[in-house]
Parts: C-alpha cells; sequence; structure tokens
C-alpha cells in the first residue's frame, strides 16, 4: 500500500497571509496564531512569511489570486471573521469569500487554507480566534504547511 501524506516542518516554504481588517479586534488574533504556527511548527522563517492586508472578507479572493498569479508561493493563508448580523449580507459575504478562495486554490493548483471565521454571534468568534480557546488561524497554518507537504510527496510519487 502505497500512503501519501505531509508532515509538519516546511522550513522553505514560502506563504502569504492574506487577512481581512474588518473585525481586526479578532483577526489580528487570528494571524498571532497563523504566524506562531507557521515558525513554531512548521519551522517557517520569518522572510518566507508575507502578509497581505485587505478591507474586509470579499477582497480576501482577489487578493489571494493575485497572490497565487504570481508563482512565489507555496500556499496561502485567508485570515478573515464575518460575523452573522440581522440581514442577509452575511451570507453573501461568506458565500463570495469561500468560492473565491476555493477557485483560487484549484485555478492556480496552490493550497489556500481557510481561517475565515463565520460565526452568529461575537461571543463564537471570540472563542474560535484564540482570546478564549483554540485559535483558527493556528489552525489554518498547521493545514496549509501539511498540504504543502502533501502536494510535494504526490508529485515526487507520480514522477517516479
Amino acid at each position: 500500500m502505497n500512503i501519501v501524506q505531509g508532515n509538519i516542518e516546511s522550513k522553505n516554504a514560502k506563504v502569504a497571509i492574506v487577512v481581512s481588517r474588518f473585525n481586526s479586534f479578532l483577526v489580528e488574533s487570528l494571524l498571532e496564531g497563523a504566524v506562531d504556527t507557521l515558525k513554531r511548527f512548521g519551522q517557517v522563517a520569518d522572510d518566507n512569511i508575507t502578509v497581505v492586508r485587505v478591507p474586509g472578507a470579499v477582497e480576501l479572493p482577489l487578493a489571494a489570486r493575485r497572490v497565487a498569479a504570481s508563482g512565489k508561493f507555496d500556499g496561502i493563508i485567508a485570515l478573515g471573521a464575518i460575523i452573522r448580523g440581522g440581514t442577509p449580507h452575511f451570507d453573501l459575504v461568506a458565500d463570495v469569500c469561500n468560492k473565491g478562495l476555493g477557485q483560487v486554490a484549484l485555478e492556480y493548483d496552490v493550497p489556500v487554507a481557510f481561517g475565515v471565521l463565520t460565526t452568529d454571534t461575537t461571543e463564537q468568534a471570540i472563542e474560535r480566534s484564540g482570546i478564549k480557546a483554540g485559535n483558527k488561524g493556528g489552525e489554518a497554518a498547521l493545514s496549509l504547511i501539511e498540504m504543502i507537504n502533501v502536494l510535494q510527496e504526490l508529485e515526487q510519487q507520480l514522477q517516479d
């Protein structure tokens, strides 16, 4: 049986983190978690991490697409926070963001980790942003470095 899987260490990986400024009191914590995970677990060098800031979650896919099109990065982490309000706006923003980021990954064959919180309440977002408990930014970073390694391993095995 042949099993393809990635490990966590990814010292030479070049990673872009596309960050929404909207709800920054939450998103900055996601960014800290992502960078900490990349450095501590992935052992990614500081010089190999680029942060790109955009106004909100709707702008994340376009910025991620531009980053992917450059061919200079092994993976992208998208970070943001979309909190449900009293109008359908939440559904529209979350849908555009999710589909757009997925399209970037498939179009450019580059892993895009989804670290965008989509919650019903601010309290739920706080819980997921590392302020109370787990940090979805760190989880997205962990997923990304594993996917970078999985794709590299798969590429090697397909060439053999």
